[in-house]
């Protein structure tokens, strides 16, 4: 084969170089290797478009084809109320903000996750990238951790920003199976060990392809980055924090035995060792909110497990003293219909939705925006997407009128449209 055509993509197929997506986005750590962002941040994006009527948005006196049958519970706030079954949550109403009245108008599951997990609205120029690869690129974590985990896998990627900021990809955590960084996924289902067994002929390689300038920047760049991505990927760091037996049998409890629950808790491990953004993406099909049948039946075995989890991570973060500089957001792609339809679910409905925000200097024990009678449309303009994504930025540290360049070859603002909700922090 003629060397000056044998691609990435090719040396991909010999098994060479799998995996190494994570090496790229170190050559900006490379750079800059210490800066300490004002908050670490976790986002847990609930897959499916959770029903906001029947969770944080109850409307007990609507007609019973919209009401549905959950009953409100009053919770520690005085005047706020939410669904009965989340009671632990209802205790903890002090530290957290429900966002009502979020508004859009993608009702599809793809591009409205791309909506809600950028805080852009999607566009066929340009790709935005997710909460997690800004803060990577602009906060990177140390040396020997990643500074963006994604559980489960990542959905939109780095976008303009480029691979150097991908996450890196964690598996969802079984109870009473063992987890260490083994289960991360780099790409192709490599592990640490095949990792090791064909770094010396990654070395050769890069040896044999010095000198050919026709091969791309991604493969010309791996030498000493790739380096650098096994130093993370077999640290003994980044491998305690994965390591969910370190944990006493109580706190798994305290999660909930189920991959909700340890997904909260790995993330809470993961913020503890100094990883600076996880997002927690729970697909289908144990936590799947997209309830178009038996939308209360489903619910009912839905909040228990988010309900027991969310409070947990709250728990947990105030006992190790990192609520106050930990940013928390709770969303999903969209809301769910007002009206029960004929299977007794909700369908896809974006102009009214929640969201949840905690942490940082968040002022929790307070409901902001309101949607009408039946839950169909926000009183008033209502928030956008990115209102919400401003706020979780500025609530990380993070200015959402921040320039890039893009791989267009134009700056952009962070946050295109959108402002902070001033009420939030207030």
């Amino acid at each position: 084969m003629d060397m000056k055509h044998f691609n990435r993509r090719q040396m991909l197929k010999v098994g060479a170089l799998g995996g190494l997506s994570l090496s790229n986005y170190l050559r900006v750590q490379a750079a800059s290797k210490s800066n300490s962002p004002t908050r670490s941040g976790i986002f847990i994006f609930l897959e499916g478009g959770p029903s906001h009527q029947d969770t944080f948005d109850l409307k007990p006196d609507a007609p019973s084809e919209y009401r549905g049958e959950f009953n409100p519970i009053s919770t520690s706030v005085p005047g706020i109320q939410i669904c009965e079954y989340l009671p632990e949550l209802a205790k903890r109403a002090k530290d957290y903000a429900i966002i009502r009245g979020l508004t859009h108008t993608l009702a599809d599951h793809g591009i409205g996750k791309k909506y809600l997990l950028t805080g852009n609205r999607p566009s066929q120029t340009l790709s935005y990238p997710e909460y997690g690869a800004v803060v990577s690129k602009v906060h990177p974590s140390a040396p020997d951790l990643p500074s963006y985990v994604s559980i489960d896998e990542s959905f939109v990627g780095p976008g303009y920003l480029g691979n150097e900021f991908s996450a890196l990809t964690a598996k969802k955590p079984t109870y009473g199976i063992p987890y260490s960084v083994r289960g991360i996924s780099l790409e192709d289902g490599l592990t640490v060990e095949k990792y090791n067994s064909q770094k010396k002929l990654l070395d050769d390689l890069d040896t044999a392809f010095k000198g050919y300038e026709d091969l791309d920047e991604s493969v010309r760049g791996l030498d000493r980055f790739g380096e650098q991505a096994h130093d993370i990927i077999s640290s003994p760091t980044t491998r305690k924090a994965f390591d969910l037996s370190l944990e006493k049998p109580a706190e798994a409890t305290r999660f909930g035995r189920h991959e909700f629950g340890q997904s909260l808790l790995l993330a809470s491990r993961l913020i503890e060792s100094g990883v600076h953004f996880v997002t927690v993406r729970l697909r289908p099909a144990e936590f799947d909110f997209d309830t178009h049948t038996d939308n209360f039946s489903r619910l009912r075995n839905l909040l228990p497990p988010f309900d027991k989890g969310l409070a947990s991570l709250i728990d947990r973060l105030k006992e190790r003293g990192l609520f106050s500089s930990t940013a928390i957001m709770v969303a999903g792609e969209f809301g769910r219909t007002p009206k029960i339809n004929n299977q007794g679910g909700r369908d896809h409905w974006a102009r009214a939705m929640f969201a949840l925000m905690a942490g940082g200097d968040v002022r929790g024990g307070q409901t902001i925006g309101k949607t009408d009678k039946l839950a169909g449309e926000p009183e008033g303009a209502g928030y956008s997407p990115e209102d919400i994504a401003s706020s979780f930025f500025q609530n990380i540290g993070i200015s959402p009128q921040k320039e890039f360049q893009t791989n267009v070859g134009r700056p952009i603002n962070l946050v295109r449209d959108g402002h902070p909700i001033k009420q939030l922090f207030s």
